[in-house]
């Protein structure tokens, strides 16, 4: 594919406005905006997303196939959950206004706001960023499938993931009522800032 921007050309966007590029929004303090090479046909292997959350709201469990993505927080508080592959460990990193984690390509994550007002960047490393959602595998995987690879029964399965909606992006769902709580099953890693393995902060402020 041909890359190549002629700068010279008049039809060539330096400037956006993000605010008017909504890629989902839940209610007035959920929502996501979305930059990319269709916004701005100047970008060159980069794109955003723009979320605001409120306390308890998450955007779903989901990977991009296309692009590492880099969560940036402007304001509040997240904490952004992703799996490692190599290690079979869910590692979670809580971040305010800042600081950054770094999920690589394809790996699944999901990031789960921790006071009112949340705002944070998605930067990814693609022109468009593309993503497989969680909510889409639940709903459009056979549930004979799963029941038959997982020795699970079909019909409870059904019943479990009846109020899941495709492309659901940031859950829960304004309906919701129940009381869900979610428990670790495997021991993750926690840090309060995100360091490497072995790396111990020297100087730094307690992050809470």
């Amino acid at each position: 594919m041909n890359t190549t921007i002629d700068y010279s050309s008049p039809s060539v966007q330096y400037a956006f406005d993000v605010n008017k590029s909504q890629l989902f929004k839940k209610d007035q303090q959920n929502f996501i905006n979305v930059l990319g090479v269709n916004q701005l046909n100047s970008l060159k292997n980069l794109s955003m997303l723009d979320t605001y959350l409120s306390k308890g709201n998450v955007v779903e469990p989901h990977y991009h196939q296309n692009a590492a993505e880099l969560v940036y927080v402007i304001s509040g508080c997240a904490v952004v959950s992703i799996f490692n592959p190599f290690t079979k460990q869910l590692m979670e990193y809580k971040i305010t206004s800042g600081q950054v984690v770094n999920v690589p390509q394809g790996w699944w994550h999901f990031i789960e706001a921790q006071v009112d007002h949340t705002h944070f960047l998605a930067i990814f490393d693609s022109n468009t960023p593309e993503v497989i959602l969680g909510s889409d595998i639940l709903r459009f995987t056979p549930p004979s499938i799963m029941a038959k690879t997982y020795c699970m029964d079909e019909n409870k399965w059904k019943q479990a993931i009846a109020p899941v909606k495709p492309a659901t992006f940031i859950g829960p769902y304004k309906e919701c009522q129940g009381n869900h709580h979610y428990q670790q099953p495997y021991p993750a890693q926690v840090p309060h800032y995100p360091m490497p393995m072995n790396h111990q902060p020297k100087n730094h402020p307690y992050y809470s």
